[in-house]
């Protein structure tokens, strides 16, 4: 029995394509239109094909034809349509255009018929202006011979120092006779900032080492700042409510794109290896452009543990394929 097969569509920087690899499955195709994403999952996925590509403009066909599989080949579809219309951290336009994407997906489902597809977004498009999309998402995907179901799923409850609620949508083909299923918690409780930050050495050093600078009223607010507190709700800084500063004996607030946590003892942002830890990326996960890119590319991500408990699930209870060993 061969390796269950996965593509990704707005496959971002590669948060569900780790997840995939560490569940055993082979990735034929991975698309997405942003530079920085390509050059990222390039530099970390070297034997997976990346397109940097308008998803609006691919067919199905080229897609079957490129990985050299039939309609209904295909163990399962990825997709995370952007989600800045719907997200809270943003202006939720209910006609943010990025918001009609999720329609591309369902034309790549109709078209590719995987036998199972996954769709990850932002918690908050199911809330306030936002449920008549949600509805309309959900009657699209029921209008496809599968069993779709969503839930909202929390980070931390994988092995992610993190605090992260994202809905996701499963689907299942019909022919297939079988239901959505969910992967149970994979751990008793949350692991904390300072657990995850293990290993990484003694990090105090003077705020003047490093290359960033902050003005004084930003340290201020740090000083001011409790663990697990905003800097605009300590003293009134003009900042965002998502930068906070991080409490080591909790786990990280949800880290989006364009927004910097501050580390706990020390009046900084988080580095790029502390990110990764909260995010469970890999140590040695190259990240291509600025530090404010860097960080959109994981706030954007799908975390890896995350979709790797939701990708064993499906490759064990749906496609009965176990791994080598179970």
């Amino acid at each position: 029995m061969g390796m269950p097969t996965v593509i990704s569509v707005f496959a971002g920087c590669g948060g569900s394509s780790l997840g995939y690899g560490m569940a055993g499955f082979r990735e034929l195709l991975a698309i997405d239109f942003d530079r920085l994403a390509c050059e990222t999952f390039a530099a970390n996925f070297p034997d997976v094909p990346v397109w940097q590509k308008d998803v609006c403009g691919i067919s199905a066909e080229e897609i079957l034809a490129f990985c050299k599989i039939e309609k209904g080949e295909l163990d399962v579809l990825d997709g995370s349509p952007p989600c800045q219309g719907f997200s809270l951290s943003g202006k939720r336009r209910v006609c943010d255009l990025r918001n009609d994407l999720f329609r591309e997906y369902v034309r790549l489902i109709d078209g590719l018929r995987p036998k199972a597809f996954v769709m990850e977004n932002v918690r908050a498009m199911a809330m306030g202006s936002m449920k008549g999309r949600f509805r309309e998402i959900i009657l699209a995907l029921k209008s496809l011979p599968y069993r779709v179901e969503c839930r909202n799923l929390n980070a931390m409850w994988y092995g992610i120092p993190q605090s992260r609620e994202r809905l996701f949508f499963i689907g299942i083909r019909n022919d297939l006779k079988r239901k959505p299923v969910w992967p149970v918690h994979t751990i008793k409780r949350p692991i904390t900032i300072e657990e995850s930050f293990r290993g990484l050495g003694n990090t105090n050093r003077p705020i003047e080492a490093s290359s960033e600078r902050h003005s004084k009223s930003v340290l201020d607010a740090w000083h001011k700042s409790k663990p697990g507190q905003s800097l605009r709700k300590a003293c009134k800084f003009v900042g965002s409510f998502q930068s906070c500063r991080i409490d080591k004996n909790k786990v990280s607030p949800t880290l989006v794109a364009g927004h910097r946590h501050w580390h706990y003892a020390e009046p900084r942002y988080l580095t790029d290896l502390e990110l990764k830890r909260i995010c469970s990326f890999p140590d040695d996960f190259v990240l291509a452009g600025s530090k404010s890119q860097r960080v959109r590319l994981l706030g954007n991500s799908v975390m890896p543990l995350q979709m790797k408990a939701i990708a064993e699930t499906i490759r064990e209870r749906i496609l009965g394929k176990k791994r080598k060993g179970k």
